[in-house]
């Protein structure tokens, strides 16, 4: 398996372990959502003003708005802090070649 493919595959297992805390597996509550960002994103959730960032996020993300976010639903947080991330890098290769 490639480091590609490897991440692919620890993505889609760490959506699934929090999804499986109330039983159901297919999709995250906000409990779980909580939970998984706590536990996997703490310096994201920790750096953010706002008390209620996972609500704001869960509200943004839940396209069907049943207050439950399957993997489709919670593929654009996972892209969205990527994409940020790979701006800081790209910000700080800059910095390092000047």
């Amino acid at each position: 398996m490639t480091e590609l493919e490897r991440c692919m595959e620890s993505l889609i297992m760490i959506f699934h372990r929090y999804a499986n805390d109330d039983g159901h597996g297919k999709t995250l509550s906000k409990k779980e959502l909580k939970k998984l960002m706590e536990n996997e994103l703490p310096s994201f959730l920790k750096s953010q003003k706002n008390p209620k960032t996972v609500d704001c996020i869960l509200k943004d993300l839940d396209i069907n708005k049943d207050d439950k976010l399957d993997f489709e639903e919670f593929l654009p947080l996972v892209v969205g802090l990527s994409m940020a991330c790979e701006r800081c890098y790209t910000l700080h290769e800059k910095k390092g070649k000047n």
